[in-house]
């Protein structure tokens, strides 16, 4: 008898958006891009790449507002959480979901961090993780790990 992938659930603050994905995600990475931070009031935007057809909501419907041509982000219309980008053009068939959105977040750790010539002066992610100058497969990084510097 054929076993069906895991599901992974989350859901908004308040609970009126909840969704589902199925099988693991096609990568994890933390966004410095300012509309990324724009779109959270955060310094980072940590997202988990899934198949759009992996991908469900099991309740309610998010509002969507076209940041850019061809992308969509997705929130929350009762609470305001972020839920969600799409982009046909840059990222066809994938909806990046907002880590924090999880029901357990934990359970996905980043892999690397990605439109790093953004990312603010003041704040830093001490990691080893590779850093890239945008978003994209086959990319070579421009570093790994921090800009810290040993005993700074």
């Amino acid at each position: 008898m054929p076993t069906s992938a895991p599901k992974t659930k989350g859901h908004c603050l308040c609970g009126a958006i909840e969704y589902e994905f199925s099988g693991k995600p096609l990568w994890v990475s933390h966004c410095h891009c300012e509309t990324c931070r724009r779109h959270t009031s955060s310094a980072v935007a940590t997202f988990v790449g899934v198949k759009i057809d992996q991908f469900s909501y099991l309740k309610g419907t998010p509002a969507a507002y076209q940041s850019s041509p061809d992308v969509w982000r997705y929130f929350c219309p009762t609470c305001g959480s972020p839920m969600a980008y799409t982009s046909d053009k840059k990222h066809p068939g994938e909806v990046h979901l907002y880590i924090g959105t999880l029901e357990s977040p934990g359970q996905f750790a980043p892999k690397g961090h990605v439109h790093a010539g953004e990312q603010l002066p003041w704040f830093e992610v001490d990691d080893e993780l590779p850093r890239y100058q945008q978003m994209g497969t086959g990319a070579e990084p421009i570093r790994k790990g921090s800009n810290r510097k040993a005993g700074a």
